[in-house]
């Protein structure tokens, strides 16, 4: 009786671990108001490693890359088609809860474009590209932390990488 008791006392203990890591631990946080989205460019992109089943090249403008007081990574991030079209998006990580959310979508007219009342979505949810995750894998996130430091922690995470092999 002992022996099988004992699978299942290890099962839950690894459960309630599981689930106290999706708490948000403080119940009173806001979200500050949300900067505007920042000016990019596509010469200075910081290169994702992605699965090699997605054709698009993403990476983000390291120089739009801030961790605001709320503790939320905001960044641009960049799709490259192979016939060189550009899609780009301002988002937010919030490496705490494990979530995502899109502020604004870069229209063809090269104008920010809001997306109305954006929610925030769980990072394995990002799809069809799951770059929110690459991004919070590689360097965005320490844990459920934000990176302590933008431009020096976070770039030499991405800088430390081989090159993309596509």
């Amino acid at each position: 009786m002992r022996i099988s008791a004992l699978p299942a006392l290890l099962l839950w203990v690894a459960a309630c671990n599981v689930s106290a890591q999706l708490i948000d631990e403080d119940p009173d946080w806001k979200e500050v108001d949300v900067p505007a989205p920042p000016a990019f460019r596509v010469d200075r992109l910081v290169p994702l490693e992605m699965p090699r089943h997605i054709s698009l090249k993403l990476g983000f403008d390291a120089d739009t890359l801030r961790i605001t007081t709320d503790g939320i990574v905001r960044y641009v991030m960049v799709a490259t088609a192979a016939s060189g079209s550009t899609y780009a998006s301002y988002e937010g990580i919030r490496c705490l809860t494990g979530e995502v959310k899109i502020y604004a979508r870069h229209g063809a007219t090269g104008q920010w474009i809001p997306v109305k009342d954006p929610q925030w979505k769980p990072l394995n949810d990002n799809q069809p590209s799951p770059h929110a995750m690459a991004l919070a894998r590689q360097g965005a996130c320490n844990g459920r932390a934000p990176a302590s430091h933008v431009s020096a922690e976070i770039i030499q995470q991405f800088t430390r990488r081989a090159p993309d092999q596509r």
